[in-house]
């Protein structure tokens, strides 16, 4: 059921590092022709760090592991892509249809596809309100279940962090900050938060990851990579931002997966793009700090 690209292939068969990228910030989240460049930028920043990107994407109904040009610039076209997590991962396969893969989505392919590193910009959590809501991602439940370490700046900054790390905490998902004491906060360095583990170097991080399999630990883990210090919008500065955009979509009656792409295209205008900036910039860092794990785990 996985189609790998030559690229892809090739370092299967070489055991090269593979480093797995989402689709979802080429279809649900910046505009034609500069999602397919941001995919691309990322694509290469894995490559200039050592290792090979895997970007995973749902395209008539057959999992893609590795994106050639023309799929990516097809898939960064394409409407009425299905934005597909753990539910709704099957169905999509199953009926033909096109669909984009958030985290919980992307860990599953990369697992079938034993890749075990896996970077992304931030992960999804508990949204705020979810006491009444019950809204919270299945991407905490993924990290519960499937052995793979995933590269973030942290959970959206939009989402509730301190019940996000508690979830985390409840799930047994080790939170790795890197190179600091707090958290990070996804546009922010620090969220004001102690992270429960730190750790400073990829190669502490590759010996998690082993450790963790050596034990019969379920689940993967989660590393938290600050965004780097001139790309940042400090927590302070970012977060009546987010307040306002959270206000906004309340009084809309903004629901499910909907509110995360209403609320950053909110947070876009109110920051007169600098969020998108911050965004690119961390999913870039990330994505060099995965290669690098990557390279350690061979």
């Amino acid at each position: 059921m996985i189609h790998y690209s030559p690229e892809v292939a090739e370092a299967r068969a070489k055991g090269l590092p593979l480093v797995a990228l989402e689709s979802t910030i080429i279809t649900h989240g910046m505009p034609f022709p500069q999602n397919v460049e941001t995919a691309r930028a990322v694509e290469a920043a894995v490559r200039e760090a050592g290792a090979i990107p895997a970007t995973i994407a749902v395209l008539d109904g057959q999992i893609h592991v590795g994106l050639t040009d023309a799929q990516l610039d097809t898939l960064g076209q394409a409407q009425d892509v299905m934005k597909l997590s753990r539910a709704d991962f099957a169905v999509c396969v199953a009926t033909g249809r096109t669909g984009a893969t958030t985290v919980a989505a992307t860990m599953i392919c990369a697992e079938l596809a034993g890749i075990k590193v896996f970077a992304t910009g931030g992960i999804g959590g508990v949204h705020r309100g979810a006491e009444l809501s019950f809204d919270i991602s299945a991407d905490l439940q993924e990290l519960a279940q499937t052995p793979v370490t995933v590269v973030a700046a942290g959970a959206k900054a939009i989402l509730d962090l301190p019940k996000t790390l508690e979830v985390l905490e409840t799930l047994g998902v080790p939170v790795i900050a890197v190179g600091q004491d707090d958290l990070p906060a996804f546009w922010s360095r620090a969220s004001g938060l102690k992270a429960p583990l730190r750790l400073d170097t990829a190669a502490e991080i590759a010996a998690a990851h082993r450790t963790r399999a050596a034990l019969g630990l379920k689940g993967g883990q989660l590393v938290t990579n600050p965004i780097p210090a001139e790309d940042e919008i400090p927590r302070a500065e970012i977060m009546p931002v987010v307040e306002a955009a959270l206000a906004e979509a309340e009084a809309q009656g903004i629901s499910a997966k909907a509110v995360t792409p209403f609320l950053l295209d909110r947070i876009f205008t109110a920051t007169s793009g600098r969020s998108l900036d911050a965004n690119i910039a961390l999913v870039l860092n990330n994505a060099r700090l995965a290669a690098q794990i990557a390279r350690e785990l061979i």
